[in-house]
């Protein structure tokens, strides 16, 4: 989030006739009298550079891809499940003032409230101001909170039970904490190039995966009444020029992510369709553009496919110093800027706040935009039963993201005025260690086992075991837990990645520690441990291993969010490479060359490359354990001595080079433009997609993962529910809207700042400074096409869409047995393959389904899938509806993977 090139901002600033501030500028309203600068516009900002520089070769994608505007935006509360609720809203925000539906849309700027991200309130009318916290895996900068593993991890368990759960804890920490919104989960991104940064803040790279595995965690979340967030909205697929002022190579200009409408459809758009369905209250847009206009103000993203085809009810926020222009973001969809100001050093000033009260004083804005704006808040609010003051109390939140001290500055942003206590350091942890527990152990995936496992606790007495590598963790390390900012190092054992997306560990369990105290079974039956976890003692570690028993060799391989360069590995954002971290290949290779009972345990933020020593005789077992969270080495000891059985799918293909994955996924690192064009030429052949295209073989597919046990799966019978038809059924009528009566604009002695008012330095006021900032000398230019009103999508009509796509249209059933001697679970996956369809391209199988079943020793189940409409349908870009091709035969997989597909039928 932080800003790194001063001297680049003011370029910036200054580049589309915005003053920089003043030394020790204050809050002052609007800046420039005669100028509206709500409209910030993009335009200025796409062409600050008259020429690309020569390294830079003008890619002629950004002339291909435009993005199509879609107005009006649509209204909320067309839908049953939210009737009450915009009931509520509408009779509340029709006593607002302007400046309290202002003050309730607005962030109040960066610090300026104690959560890291705040709304101003409604005081007159009792609505409060709102907390916004990040984030995906815990609650960031809390104290004795939950550290929860990744939703990487989460992913890997293909357990919708444990997704909810987790989510269900998560939120329950939130409320009691005083959150009304949490910024997770999320779905974006996919996973489209295996080195993404923020891979690890998804459930891997399936949308089906992603959308099941994201929809159990927001009713998780919002079974506690918190509201959950579904972002980044939307093709987010990297993190290097994903913002501008963040990278030096391009700093005035984000990245567009260039896809067609087939793609979008079924690849990106589809996990949040399932969001959406599963009611999330909140979506978060993007910093990248999306077809070279920016995603928090791209209308046919936030207001044609989000608000009108998936029938999104709640309110769409900006992610942090996203938004890039005022009034066509607010026209495009978006319904609040976080935290408020344009960028984090401009203090109070904001696109929104003075400059929307004097957009919609002079008419620039409609107030029909901002009463739509204020009750998509209020009705998200009441929806998730906030309005209860004894769940969500006036005096809430009762910690600070800004300071660890019981007192301080009760506006830290202004660094003066009143104090107050600002931390009451709440544990809200519970036993949600439990939860934690369970979804770290189900998310470790045993990829290679020769026999070695489960270990045998009582056969090592007095023998020899050596625990080799950094990432197996000591608790002596300088800075143990939490090195570093936002985790933004690799250093000690990874239990997360980095940035936003990452909190504060409360205690962590090193692998070190619980190794050390797992192998005896009295006080007699202790092994002698030989630790090194320093990689580069290579010499030490070749002679320690030799004497060794049994060896463990612990690597890993860390990523992040885009503000923070890991000063460790260097690595900036995404990863540079698909190989172990820190010396990695060379850590095992030097243990298993000299140990022949080696153990690899593995930590990452995604897909590592294994060739270097996988197949090496000494190669015993190899470990997944991707971003345990806090509970990390209690975990793992429970999969290595069988206490559980492991039961983890890979939720992403495992290859044997970067190359493999194919063109589409590397990471741009430099710039090809002005504004850096990624085009996903790919379409839909993303990870195991491509994989099974192109033919190639993988080193372990995607759904791949060992157990102690052996399982079969057998027995289809499939019955046809519905007959096929080539569209879902029509849209159906929505409700109307709820309306607040007309009224006039006020006076504008109304909407200035009250005579005498003492203002907080850097807080964003709603107040306009005085009334010649209201009126701007020249029209407003309003997007090309903002008058044509969009017909509404064939495919909408509920929430997540049409809701004829969720008919069942056939029933598959079949029969899983443990055919081993111990306990344990299978994930049965079920892939569809598409009758041939002249001139439409298909993946050779995708997933739609699967069911994690457990077992007991020569137990059987049976297992129903419900085969829906949506799943056997493709993205019709001509009749912008979703088709069931109706000639020819479905082929229906199901099996224990992607390539182990022992069930096979026509429908």
């Amino acid at each position: 989030m932080r800003y790194r090139y001063h001297d680049e901002r003011q370029k910036l600033l200054a580049g589309v006739g915005i003053p920089p501030p003043e030394p020790n500028f204050r809050c002052r309203g609007t800046r420039r009298a005669g100028i509206l600068v709500v409209i910030f516009v993009m335009g200025a900002l796409l062409y600050l550079g008259s020429k690309v520089p020569p390294e830079y070769p003008v890619a002629d994608e950004s002339e291909h891809w435009k993005s199509e505007g879609w107005f009006p935006s649509p209204r909320g509360g067309t839908v049953k499940n939210w009737e009450e609720s915009y009931r509520k809203a509408a009779e509340l925000v029709g006593k607002m003032s302007l400046l309290e539906k202002v003050n309730i849309t607005t962030g109040i700027g960066w610090q300026q409230g104690l959560c890291v991200g705040n709304t101003g309130p409604a005081i007159n009318v009792g609505f409060p101001s709102l907390c916004l916290q990040d984030g995906p895996l815990g609650l960031r900068f809390a104290d004795h909170a939950t550290a929860w593993p990744a939703a990487l991890t989460v992913g890997a368990t293909w357990n919708r039970e444990l997704a909810f759960k987790r989510g269900a804890g998560h939120g329950e920490e939130a409320r009691l904490k005083g959150i009304n919104i949490l910024l997770g989960p999320s779905m974006g991104p996919l996973g489209r190039m295996p080195a993404g940064g923020r891979n690890w803040e998804g459930f891997g790279t399936d949308p089906y995966l992603q959308g099941a595995a994201a929809a159990e965690t927001i009713k998780g979340i919002q079974s506690s009444g918190v509201i959950a967030t579904a972002k980044h909205f939307i093709l987010n697929e990297q993190e290097h020029f994903r913002q501008v002022l963040e990278w030096s190579e391009s700093p005035n200009h984000a990245i567009s992510s260039n896809a067609d409408d087939r793609t979008m459809h079924e690849l990106y758009l589809w996990p949040f369709a399932d969001s959406v369905r599963a009611g999330v209250a909140s979506v978060m847009c993007s910093y990248n553009q999306v077809n070279n206009t920016y995603a928090c103000g791209n209308s046919k993203t936030m207001n044609g496919l989000l608000k009108d085809e998936l029938g999104f009810q709640g309110f769409v926020q900006s992610d942090w110093f996203a938004v890039r222009d005022g009034v066509l973001s607010i026209l495009g969809g978006l319904d609040m800027v976080m935290p408020g100001n344009v960028l984090i050093e401009d203090g109070g000033y904001t696109l929104f706040g003075a400059n929307l009260t004097s957009a919609v004083m002079n008419s620039t804005l409609p107030v029909e935009r901002l009463n739509e704006m204020a009750l998509r808040i209020v009705a998200a609010w009441y929806q998730l039963g906030q309005d209860d003051k004894s769940k969500f109390p006036e005096d809430k939140p009762n910690f600070s993201s800004w300071t660890q001290k019981e007192e301080d500055f009760i506006y830290h942003g202004a660094g003066e005025g009143d104090r107050g206590i600002v931390n009451k350091y709440v544990d809200v942890q519970s036993d949600h260690w439990k939860v934690a527990r369970q979804v770290a152990v189900e998310g470790t995936v045993l990829v290679k086992n020769e026999g070695i496992l489960p270990l045998k606790r009582g056969s090592f007495k007095g023998k020899h075991i050596g625990i080799y590598g950094e990432d197996a963790g000591t608790e002596d390390q300088k800075g143990f837990p939490n090195f570093c900012v936002d985790r933004g190092c690799n250093k000690g054992s990874l239990g997360s990645g980095w940035g936003s997306g990452s909190v504060e560990f409360p205690h962590f369990h090193t692998p070190l520690s619980a190794l050390k105290t797992a192998f005896n079974t009295s006080a007699d039956d202790i092994p002698r441990f030989t630790a090194i976890t320093n990689n580069q003692y290579t010499s030490s570690i070749v002679k320690s291993a030799k004497s060794q028993h049994l060896c463990f060799a612990f690597i890993n391989s860390d990523a992040g969010e885009g503000y923070i360069q890991d000063p460790v590995t260097g690595v900036h954002g995404d990863r540079m490479d698909l190989y172990p971290q820190n010396g990695g290949d060379k850590l095992v290779k030097s243990v298993t060359e000299n140990c022949e009972n080696t153990i690899v345990v593995v930590h990452a933020v995604g897909p590592v490359i294994l060739e270097e020593w996988i197949d090496l005789p000494g190669i015993q077992a190899v470990v997944l354990a991707h971003l345990p969270g806090q509970e990390s080495g209690k975990a793992l000891v429970e999969i290595l001595f069988g206490d559980t059985n492991p039961s983890g799918k890979l939720p992403y293909t495992i290859g044997k080079s970067l190359k493999d994955y194919g063109p589409g996924a590397e990471v741009i690192y430099h710039p090809n433009a002005l504004t850096p064009q990624q085009t996903f030429n790919e379409g839909l052949e993303i990870d195991y997609r491509y994989f099974d295209k192109h033919s190639i073989t993988p080193r372990f597919e995607f759904g791949f993962g060992l157990s102690y046990s052996t399982f079969a799966i057998k027995s289809p019978r499939l019955t046809q529910k519905l007959p096929k038809a080539p569209f879902p059924s029509p849209r159906p009528k929505m409700l109307p809207p709820p309306s607040i009566p007309a009224s006039p604009l006020p006076p504008f002695s109304s909407v200035l700042f009250p005579e005498g008012f003492k203002k907080v330095l850097h807080y964003i006021y709603p107040y306009v400074s005085r009334p010649s900032d209201i009126f701007r000398p020249s029209p407003i230019h309003y997007p090309p096409d903002y008058d044509r009103k969009r017909p509404l999508s064939p495919a909408g009509g509920g929430e997540g869409g049409n809701p004829s796509l969720w008919d069942v249209v056939a029933e598959l059933e079949v029969t899983v047995r443990n055919t081993g001697d111990v306990e344990g679970a299978e994930v049965a996956q079920l892939y569809v393959g598409f009758p041939e369809v002249e001139g439409i391209n298909f993946p050779v199988r995708v997933l739609r389904g699967f069911e994690k079943v457990f077992l007991k020793a020569g137990q059987e189940k049976k297992v129903v899938f419900e085969i829906k409409r949506r799943e056997l349908s493709y993205w019709d870009v001509i009749a912008q509806n979703w088709r069931m091709p109706t000639e020819g035969n479905f082929t229906i997989w199901v099996g224990s993977s992607s390539r182990n597909l022992p069930v096979e039928i026509n429908f």
